[in-house]
């Protein structure tokens, strides 16, 4: 079982960057894809971005590209969204989670953790 635990969220004006922490519990970190979602206010969850188990591959959603770095530090236990140019619309309660395959779909992710909100201002 792995626990999944984010931090890094706040409010941030419109241009601005944050970078989300998702912390991990275990010693089989490396044995899972991970990925970050996020949810807005009245929208359903959505898929922002994925990291192969080494690093070697990441995927992003195309309203992110260019904008967002997703990475893991393996040592740590610990996989980060680096977020900059922020816009409105990437106001959400944000998510990670682990799959043991490298997706995009929320139906293949195992294990959740409890989100931290991103709101940014105009």
């Amino acid at each position: 079982q792995v626990q999944l635990v984010e931090s890094g969220g706040g409010l941030v004006e419109a241009g601005g960057s944050l970078r989300l922490s998702c912390a991990a519990s275990g010693r089989t970190f490396s044995t899972y894809a991970m990925g970050w979602f996020r949810q807005a206010p009245g929208k359903e969850r959505a898929f922002v971005a994925a990291i192969s188990k080494f690093g070697a591959s990441r995927y992003y959603a195309d309203s992110v590209k260019g904008r967002f770095t997703i990475s893991r530090d393996n040592a740590k236990n610990t996989v980060y969204l680096q977020m900059n140019i922020l816009k409105p619309e990437d106001t959400a309660v944000y998510y990670c989670a682990a799959t043991r395959t490298y997706a995009s779909k929320m139906s293949e992710y195992d294990y959740w953790g409890q989100g931290t909100q991103v709101t940014v201002s105009s």
